[in-house]
């Protein structure tokens, strides 16, 4: 990237390590490569599995993606989507859910796109070296002058600031908690175990025949929701046609008290194939929209899908009250884990790094002080955002329930006036911020977005810093 306005002083830069390389971390990753803040990214595993399904992306990252000069990469993997089917469990259409009006309430078309696709693309604009694999951390030093973290093979890392990017079950966000709580500063609530009703069984398949599943000649994503009212059969599952002629499914479980209980073994796994195969197998037998016409089953899609890149995980939802303490910050699924129904997990991931990024980039020392300051700006406009996207995931994640809750949901869903149905729209699109140090991009939504006070204030900041003379790097 050219004509952007980095770091403004050397000597207040700060150190920063990254706990975990997902999509939030390798975000925050290129936008301290971009403003010229050091940084360190350690990531557990040994290397990257391309486990997951499909995201959906849209105005709420193109803004980003566009400064950071993977819009066309992205756009090019992606396929647009225009409507999500909804249908029952014998794939009777019910009705369909037109997204069209977003791309003129944000500017951009959404798109689905593999989760793999979309890490790989990130990744590799990451200097190798600033990722280091098999750096599982034990413990963390919070300080005066800096942050220590110790890993479980020996070696330890230093800096000024330490964001926890490691995911729901975050080391990072325990071991600061346990501080906290240490000294009676933590929210009652934060101390409670994460709560979850479902669980998710998720893969994508290999590349398959258009002839013999007709949906992937589409020029837009095929996107079918299939949903159980049936007690005996808490289920509902998806699936979305991509660019590559793939067909990326999901699968949920909406669990009882008792069902819950026989899960618990899962929370604290990897995801991966050992703790998938017996979901798989009682789901065989649901049908599958692959064509006009023409229905097959999710067995046929897991015969075609690759073993090991079958992922189960127990899906869990809360928004953190403590998002940072000291030197130590959360982003993403360490402080607020959301149901995918909605779409906003990897979105909100990515945009609390945007948002953080900002702020670090004008830190105007690497005081204590300071650095708990632009953690307090950071949760300040984020913590909003994500109640919004908290809300909206559960109410998508309600439609599925087998409850009366979920007969409210779908009975709204099904008789939605247009009118409320555009609100909804223009609400999930409003929030699409920008690198306050990148070119801006010109925005061409027609609902204009919400405020973003990193991105005005920071960059008051750093044309202060052009004002008074300030050197930049």
């Amino acid at each position: 990237m050219t004509d952007h306005t980095p770091r403004k002083s050397p000597g207040a830069c700060p150190e920063v390590i990254i706990v975990g390389a997902g999509l939030g971390g390798l975000t925050l990753g290129l936008l301290l490569e971009e403003a010229g803040v050091p940084y360190r990214i350690l990531e557990r595993a040994s290397k990257v599995k391309p486990l997951g399904s499909a995201l959906s992306v849209g105005a709420m990252l193109m803004p980003l993606f566009r400064q950071l000069g993977v819009y066309d990469e992205v756009v090019a993997a992606g396929k647009p989507i225009g409507v999500i089917g909804m249908h029952d469990d014998h794939c009777n259409l019910l009705f369909e859910a037109d997204l069209e009006p977003r791309r003129v309430f944000g500017g951009y078309d959404s798109f689905i796109i593999p989760r793999p696709l979309l890490y790989d693309i990130l990744y590799k604009r990451i200097p190798k070296e600033k990722i280091l694999h098999n750096k599982r951390v034990l413990t963390m030093i919070n300080g005066e002058r800096g942050v220590r973290v110790e890993c479980t093979d020996g070696s330890f890392y230093e800096g000024s600031i330490l964001v926890g990017a490691d995911g729901a079950y975050s080391p990072t966000r325990q071991g600061m908690f346990k501080q906290l709580q240490r000294s009676n500063k933590l929210p009652a609530s934060d101390g409670e175990p994460l709560p979850y009703n479902c669980i998710c069984l998720v893969g994508q398949s290999e590349t398959l025949d258009p002839e013999e599943y007709p949906s992937l000649k589409e020029p837009k994503c095929i996107f079918n929701n299939m949903n159980s009212t049936d007690p005996e059969k808490p289920y509902c599952w998806a699936t979305f046609t991509t660019r590559q002629n793939t067909i990326c499914w999901m699968v949920l479980q909406y669990l009882t008290n008792s069902t819950s209980k026989e899960h618990d073994t899962f929370r604290n796994s990897e995801w991966g194939p050992e703790a998938a195969m017996s979901m798989s197998e009682q789901v065989r037998e649901f049908p599958v929209v692959i064509g006009k016409g023409k229905i097959s089953s999710l067995g046929d899609l897991f015969d075609r899908t690759p073993k090991d890149l079958i992922s189960k995980v127990v899906l869990e939802e809360k928004v953190f009250k403590t998002w940072y303490s000291g030197r130590t910050v959360l982003i993403g699924d360490a402080c607020h884990k959301v149901s995918p129904t909605g779409g906003a997990g990897a979105q909100s991931a990515m945009q609390d790094a945007l948002c953080l990024a900002n702020w670090i980039n004008v830190l105007p020392s690497n005081t204590i002080e300071d650095t708990e300051r632009i953690f307090k700006e950071y949760h300040s406009e984020r913590y909003a955002v994500v109640m919004d996207a908290y809300r909206s995931s559960q109410l998508f994640a309600a439609n599925g329930e087998k409850n009366w809750k979920g007969a409210i949901v779908r009975t709204f869903f099904n008789n939605i006036p247009r009118w409320l149905w555009l609100v909804l729209l223009r609400k999930m699109v409003q929030s699409r911020p920008q690198a306050s140090f990148l070119p801006a991009v010109q925005d061409t939504g027609s609902s204009p977005p919400i405020p973003q006070p990193s991105f005005v204030k920071t960059r008051a900041i750093l044309d202060q810093f052009a004002i008074d003379g300030v050197i930049v790097l």
